[in-house]
């Protein structure tokens, strides 16, 4: 079950056609997922950092990281997103391609040594702004299924006259638009020590500021077969907007001096949500000069989210000075997503058990010095995608390229570049099949690191 479409009963009086706007079950799943969005070290290195630690964004996997911190640090990341996404619907292709701009993270670490205790050496708090995940998204599809969602003249099927109802059921051409745009960022404060010289420790405080706009259209253009012609036009607007908060806490081990071991919980988001939704509708036929139009006004729901907890496993290893590779393992339960008041979305929450599966995430990251200065940077990722009914090509696949300069041991540049592919499907009408999605990211990010 790709899609599960918001059906608003009753508005459309004897038309009948599904939404177009995610249902709270998608947009529940939507608002689970995370992007490896970070640094451009972290970027570089397909965010397998759980073991490693060092690296600002790598303590929004695992906290313990900020204590192999040997400094006080800032760091801010800007990012360059390239989406293409091709749709495919009843045999027609579009082409839809947007540039997407913004700031992916910002933070600081602040590194205290312990010279009061010999068991306790180093304690570190951090701040650290990410962007987890970017909603903003256009794309058209356009194509002819055949099958008419509008084919009741608004009037005269309506004048409780029969015999001159006139049905539409010829379609000319049908288009659907979506677009999003939005943010869900977290703010993580984190604290950390390290024991000895082997094991390092970390919980995490993280808010999350989510904010999801969706607008999308659907048009479609028919005739009855006697030069008698209907255009309909349903568009539809979905604002979400909360609060979450939840928990992490991780710790690395170091049993031998070449090699580092992490483990990382976090605990499911609980977020608290609201809704904002209307829905206008237009039908123009050739008979008759008057627009019908309907409108939904406001509507505003509020409700809570808990979104799945996950687990990662790390291990890395380091060849001296000159390179490390690390591997990054994260189960996440999706099948316990749940919304709530559970007595207002029974049937959703049984669709998160029956429809939803839990997944494995694998991130891969290398990197090699060139000297004191340069360093060159790679990964690869795979996530599953949480459907039980997902095809091979749903899941992302991706791969990472970067590297990093050094000037004057205080201050570091560094850049990346992040490619990854997946399928998807949407379903906005209510009797044709899904559109199919192509989905291509590329993505250049650039980290301006300042030791203090």
């Amino acid at each position: 079950m790709k899609k599960i479409v918001f059906l608003l009963g009753g508005l459309l009086s004897a038309l009948i056609i599904n939404a177009q706007v995610i249902s709270n079950f998608d947009g529940a799943v939507i608002f689970s997922d995370e992007d490896i969005n970070g640094t451009a070290r972290f970027n570089a290195m397909s965010g397998a950092f759980g073991a490693l630690g060092g690296d600002l964004s790598a303590s929004d996997i695992n906290p313990a990281g900020l204590a192999v911190f040997n400094n006080t640090e800032t760091a801010i990341t800007l990012g360059l997103r390239n989406t293409d996404i091709l749709t495919s619907y009843y045999g027609t292709n579009t082409n839809n391609t947007e540039d997407y701009v913004n700031m992916t993270q910002a933070g600081a670490v602040l590194v205290f040594d312990n010279t009061h205790n010999e068991n306790w050496t180093k304690f570190a708090i951090g701040f650290n702004y990410a962007l987890v995940k970017d909603f903003e998204n256009n794309y058209i599809v356009k194509g002819n299924s055949g099958l008419s969602e509008f084919n009741e003249d608004p009037y005269l099927n309506d004048d409780n006259n029969p015999d001159n109802d006139i049905f539409y059921e010829n379609v000319d051409g049908q288009f659907f638009g979506n677009f999003t745009n939005g943010q869900n960022e977290k703010l993580t404060i984190s604290f950390a020590a390290q024991y000895s010289d082997n094991l390092h420790i970390g919980l995490s405080l993280v808010t999350y500021k989510l904010d999801h706009y969706q607008k999308a259209l659907f048009e479609e253009s028919n005739n009855d077969g006697n030069n008698n012609l209907l255009d309909a036009s349903l568009l539809q607007e979905l604002n979400t907007y909360g609060q979450g908060v939840g928990l992490n806490i991780g710790i690395i081990a170091k049993p031998i001096q070449e090699l580092r071991l992490g483990m990382a919980l976090q605990t499911p988001t609980w977020y608290n949500l609201t809704e904002e939704f209307t829905e206008d509708l237009e039908i123009l036929v050739s008979n008759d000069p008057q627009l019908f139009t309907e409108n939904s006004g406001i509507n505003v729901f509020e409700y809570d989210l808990v979104t799945p907890a996950k687990a990662t496993a790390s291990i890395a290893y380091l060849f001296g000075k000159d390179g490390l590779v690390s591997l990054d393992y994260t189960f996440k339960n999706y099948t316990n997503t749940k919304l709530k008041p559970n007595s207002e979305f029974t049937d959703a929450n049984n669709l998160f058990s029956n429809n939803l599966q839990n997944t494995s995430e694998v991130r891969l990251g290398a990197e090699w010095r060139l000297g004191k200065v340069i360093s060159l940077r790679g990964g690869y990722h795979y996530k599953e995608s949480p459907f039980v009914d997902a095809l091979d090509s749903d899941h992302i696949k991706g791969f990472s390229l970067g590297t990093g300069f050094k000037f004057n041991g205080k201050v570091k540049l560094d850049l990346a570049y992040q490619k990854s592919t997946h399928t998807d499907f949407y379903s906005f009408t209510e009797f044709s099949d899904a559109a199919e999605l192509d989905i291509d990211n590329g993505k250049f990010t650039a980290t301006l690191v300042i030791g203090l």
